[in-house]
């Protein structure tokens, strides 16, 4: 298992290095990361750009993936693949067993989803599902991100500023 820590500088940092100390949402984004490589098949040049090789700080890594990558997306939670779903943002390892398990028996919709205490409201513009699902229509939005971020006061708990009102 890997441990990440921000930096801290002390008196006499050497010049190469930053001077004030990173917000600890980096460091909290750096366990997602790890963990999305770790259990839902990601690789690291999946995680970054060479255009952007820091991770976002407003927006989880999966996320950031799945706006760059809308052309994978809707996917079809009634016949995607166990790693097809576990690049849904909203859908964790838990939720995707559910749902391979429930659609044996049934198609699935988003009420369904909700039952299974999957993410709906963030998965949902990146899924196909049985029957109406207004969301998917908002996969082609150019606002689709900040409409999917978190905008409440949380962040400031990882050393994100609290968002503007």
């Amino acid at each position: 298992r890997v441990y990440y820590s921000a930096f801290s500088p002390i008196p006499d940092t050497p010049a190469g290095l930053p001077s004030i100390q990173p917000p600890l949402i980096r460091e909290h984004r750096l366990y997602q990361a790890d963990w999305l490589m770790r259990f839902y098949g990601f690789d690291v040049q999946e995680l970054t750009t060479p255009d952007d090789p820091n991770l976002d700080l407003h927006i989880d890594p999966k996320l950031a993936w799945a706006l760059r990558h809308r052309e994978f997306f809707p996917v079809d939670v009634n016949s995607a693949s166990r790693l097809e779903l576990l690049r849904v943002p909203g859908l964790g390892t838990r939720g995707v067993e559910k749902i391979l398990k429930a659609r044996r028996w049934r198609r699935l919709g988003l009420a369904d989803l909700k039952k299974m205490r999957v993410v709906a409201q963030r998965a949902a513009p990146f899924l196909h599902v049985h029957g109406p699902n207004p969301a998917a229509r908002e996969l082609d939005r150019l606002d689709l991100r900040y409409r999917l971020e978190d905008h409440s006061t949380q962040g400031a708990l990882f050393g994100a500023p609290a968002a503007s009102l």
